[in-house]
């Protein structure tokens, strides 16, 4: 048996009274029961808390994997889903690594570090499986490197989260829209600076030496009391609210980027990549499945794996439901055929054995008011 892992944030979970479950073969944090922050403790807290204020994440159990040297951009590009030439120095997009038959071996982050450096962000369930893919399909497999011990990775998330930052790492990422990433300094430490995020709010992710990790932690919480931390839990109601699509529920080996709705980051036209062949055609087809956003009429929450029901068949099922922290009522991401996907269709899911109704709504569930 495997022993599971831990970040170099650990023992700061630990102090701050970190519920630890295991997660993809990592001890993480699913919520925190014991800290003093004034936004209160366990999911629902840490969830309004990045809405309003600013979320501290630990995310250094994800994978990063980085190619480079000549021609390190023209291999990127025959390996991912996304148009990398249009990326300059600095910048950054969302892409799909793809199977031959269009299915998703997992999502991702591309960095453009430099003309001949791409550094390459993905799940952490997925890094060997994503590894294997990539040294397989690549042109020189000597190129790509697994590097994901030499970076930890937290996330401040949140409206305050600029102030933050700016407070303890001040930097060119600071004011950047999304998708960029810069160098900053702490304390002459060089960390990686990305305006990126899986909540919805502005913020960063900062991936850094793994000897620093628990100083620059500790730093940004000595700022302001606002600075909350966030586990898997809120993280990933979060994420729902905003349809972020996470690996295994809303994408997976047999669900494509067309059908989860992810369509953006796929560019037919940017040269061939690995699954472009197949995506072509399920475009040209139409897909006979897709994501849809559900909020229950009825009370219950819908659930992972729950059945979907029109007219008392089952033709589907939910990939991701929860109770909205934000919105205070239930709401889903489920899989149905795509002839029941238009906004207003009335479904039913299977909770507990009793039939809930449901209607088919646009996502994002969450949105900012003006």
């Amino acid at each position: 048996m495997t022993a599971l892992r831990r970040t170099p944030l650990f023992e700061v979970h630990e102090s701050l009274g970190g519920q630890i479950v295991d997660f993809a073969g990592w001890q993480m944090p699913v919520q925190y029961v014991q800290h003093s922050r004034p936004a209160g403790v366990g999911l629902v807290a840490e969830h309004l808390a990045t809405r309003t204020g600013c979320g501290i994440f630990d995310v250094s159990h994800m994978g990063e994997i980085l190619v480079e040297g000549p021609g390190a951009e023209a291999e990127v590009q025959g390996l991912v889903s996304n148009d990398i030439s249009s990326l300059t120095d600095g910048d950054a997009c969302y892409a799909l690594l793809c199977h031959e038959n269009g299915g998703t071996v997992d999502d991702l982050y591309v960095y453009r570090l430099g003309a001949e450096r791409f550094l390459l962000v993905v799940n952490a369930a997925n890094v060997a499986k994503d590894f294997a893919h990539l040294k397989a399909h690549a042109r020189e497999p000597d190129r790509i490197t697994d590097r994901s011990d030499a970076f930890a990775q937290i996330a401040l998330q949140g409206p305050k989260s600029s102030a933050i930052l700016a407070a303890v790492a001040p930097g060119e990422a600071i004011g950047l829209a999304r998708n960029f990433i810069r160098v900053h300094d702490f304390h002459g430490a060089n960390l990686l600076v990305a305006t990126t995020g899986y909540t919805g709010e502005p913020g960063f992710e900062i991936y850094c030496p793994p000897e620093v990790a628990s100083d620059l932690w500790r730093a940004c919480m000595a700022v302001d009391p606002v600075v909350t931390p966030v586990g898997l839990g809120a993280r990933d109601t979060l994420r729902l609210e905003m349809g972020y699509a996470l690996y295994g529920h809303e994408l997976a080996d047999d669900i494509n980027g067309y059908e989860a709705r992810v369509a953006w980051a796929i560019k037919l036209g940017a040269g061939p990549f690995v699954g472009r062949e197949a995506l072509a055609s399920v475009k040209a087809s139409k897909p006979a499945r897709r994501l849809v956003g559900l909020e229950m009429v009825d009370r219950g929450i819908p659930r992972e794996t729950y059945p979907v029901l029109h007219d008392g068949a089952v033709v589907g099922h939910v990939t991701s439901g929860t109770h909205s922290p934000s919105l205070k009522r239930s709401v889903a991401i489920a899989l149905v055929p795509r002839l029941l996907s238009t906004l207003g269709t009335e479904l039913s899911v299977e909770i507990r054995g009793q039939t809930r109704r449901a209607r088919v709504v646009k996502y994002p569930f969450y949105v900012h008011e003006a």
